[in-house]
């Protein structure tokens, strides 16, 4: 079964005579802290944060050329308020999304892949939830490798947002530059700019950047939506604790952070990466702002070499 489940991996990401992207995290577990911040200007209010997020990908193999992969996602945010809001306003708010991304990686060449993804959400406040908490989306990306140190994938990720369709470009790279220098990441979503200081200590800058909506199911709302919008710039450490296990420590600025409420019909006719067009809507509500953030993470990662 093992040995099955590397092959599987082995053949998802071409690992077989390549150096660039040398292991995978299989599980990860993370917390994130936004520190406690003003919410008005005279000072008597303030804003608070945390969060959570677990993802696990599972590869299963169909033939030589065929794997079947799966990446589940699983988000939740809390942030609360000292301020007396509106009773039609979410103080504290909760919401909790699962995102899925399943679908088949096949290799056309010795150097070149296609993967095609159904990538369905539940976004939701766990309250009074409906067919109407799911989103549909896809990811189509297209791969090639250039050398053994740097493969390079293009393709796009479209989403049925609450606030209407969203249309991502993404460019995933896998570059080792050297033996220490390395880069790797899904932008724009997300990167990292890593530097091996040693065989079990990595350290480095982390960029997170995922827009995210959520629908509320509580009756006092009258079904409004939240959407979540945050740039996370970090620096980050990575010990290695024993074997396969890590621990990933980061703390930086979260940019353009809010939490803003709008009611069911407010939408957009289309947004392209941050850019929205036709956006009239008006917020009944927005907290948190940017600010400091830390985040502490527990991984286990396989290595393919």
């Amino acid at each position: 079964m093992k040995r099955a489940f590397l092959i599987g991996i082995t053949a998802l990401l071409g690992l077989h005579e390549i150096k660039a992207q040398s292991s995978l995290d299989l599980v990860t577990v993370s917390g994130r802290h936004g520190f406690t911040q003003k919410a008005d200007e005279l000072g008597t209010n303030n804003n608070s944060e945390i969060g959570s997020l677990i993802n696990v990908k599972i590869p299963i193999v169909l033939s030589r050329k065929s794997v079947w992969y799966s990446s589940i996602t699983y988000l939740s945010s809390h942030v609360a308020s000292d301020a007396t809001l509106g009773s039609d306003i979410s103080n504290p708010i909760d919401v909790d999304g699962f995102i899925i991304q399943t679908g088949l990686v096949q290799t056309l060449n010795e150097k070149q892949k296609i993967q095609l993804l159904f990538a369905p959400r539940f976004m939701s406040d766990m309250e009074n939830a409906t067919k109407d908490n799911w989103q549909f989306g896809g990811v189509v990306l297209f791969e090639n490798r250039y050398s053994e140190n740097l493969m390079i994938r293009f393709g796009a990720l479209s989403n049925s947002e609450q606030f209407g369709l969203s249309l991502t470009p993404l460019l995933h790279i896998d570059w080792e530059l050297t033996p220490k220098w390395s880069i790797a990441g899904m932008l724009p979503v997300y990167a990292k700019v890593s530097y091996r200081v040693n065989e079990n200590l990595t350290a480095g800058f982390s960029h997170f950047a995922l827009i995210t909506s959520y629908r509320l199911g509580n009756l006092a709302y009258e079904n409004d939506y939240i959407e979540r919008t945050s740039i996370d710039l970090t620096l980050f450490a990575r010990q290695q604790l024993i074997k396969n296990i890590f621990v990933e420590g980061r703390l930086g600025f979260a940019v353009a952070r809010e939490y803003a409420q709008y009611a069911e019909d407010q939408k957009i006719d289309f947004r392209l990466m941050i850019i929205n067009f036709g956006d009239n809507r008006i917020a009944k509500n927005e907290m948190m702002k940017g600010g400091p953030i830390a985040n502490l993470r527990l991984v286990y990662n396989l290595p393919l070499e």
